[in-house]
C-alpha cells in the first residue's frame, strides 16, 4: 500500500520542466495521504457492509445516505461550485479541522490493530502537513488557530464508517482543488 502512495505522490506532481517547490511537494504528499485514507475508509465501510445480512445492508445504505456526522457542524463548502469558489486557505483550514476531528474517532474503528494504528499515524502525519501548508499559504489574512472545540457525537459502527468515508472524500476533494488552483501545471481536471 505504501508503494501506491509513493506512486500517487509522483503522479500528482506531474512531469514538469520546472523544479518542484517545497509547497508542491507538501501538497503531493498530503493528497497521497488522504487518497490512502479515503481508500481505507471505503474498504472498511465495504467490509462492514459485506458482513451484514442483505436486509441490513439495504437499511445501512438508507441510513448512510442521510447520516448526520459530527463534521456536518463545520462551516465548509457544500457543493462543487462552493468548493471551487473557496480560497485555498479556507480549503486547507476545513481539511485540517476534518482530519483533526478524526484523530480521536479513529481509535474506535473496528479494524485490526495494524490498520487502526496505520490510520491514526497517517491522520497525524496529514494534520502536521496541513498545518505546514496553511502556514506556507498564509496570504496576510490573520493567523490560523490550531485549537478548536469539537462536539463529539457518539457513533455506532455504521455511522462511524460512513462518516469516515464521507469526510476523507471531502478532504481529498478540497486538497485536490487547492492544489490545482495553486499549481495549474499539474494538469488537473475538476
Amino acid at each position: 500500500m505504501n508503494r501506491v502512495i509513493l506512486l500517487l505522490s509522483v503522479m500528482c506532481v506531474g512531469v514538469s520542466s520546472q523544479p518542484i517547490t517545497e509547497n508542491q511537494r507538501l501538497f503531493s504528499i498530503a493528497v497521497g495521504r488522504v487518497q490512502y485514507l479515503h481508500l481505507v475508509a471505503k474498504k472498511l465501510f465495504s467490509d462492514f457492509e459485506n458482513s451484514l445480512q442483505l436486509e441490513d445492508q439495504r437499511l445501512l445504505n438508507k441510513i448512510a445516505s442521510k447520516e448526520f456526522c459530527h463534521s456536518d457542524n463545520f462551516l465548509s463548502p457544500i457543493d462543487k461550485h462552493e468548493t471551487q469558489g473557496s480560497s485555498v486557505q479556507k480549503l486547507l483550514s476545513v481539511s485540517y479541522r476534518l482530519i483533526e476531528s478524526w484523530e480521536f474517532f479513529s481509535r474506535f474503528l473496528v479494524a485490526s490493530f495494524a490498520v487502526r494504528t496505520q490510520v491514526t499515524s497517517k491522520l497525524s502525519e496529514l494534520k502536521m502537513g496541513l498545518l505546514k501548508l496553511i502556514e506556507a499559504n498564509q496570504d496576510g489574512a490573520g493567523g490560523f488557530s490550531e485549537s478548536s472545540v469539537l462536539q463529539l457525537t457518539p457513533y455506532g459502527n455504521s455511522e462511524l464508517f460512513a462518516c469516515f468515508k464521507k469526510d476523507m472524500h471531502k478532504v481529498e476533494t478540497y486538497l485536490t482543488v487547492a492544489k490545482c488552483r495553486l499549481f495549474p501545471e499539474a494538469n488537473c481536471t475538476l
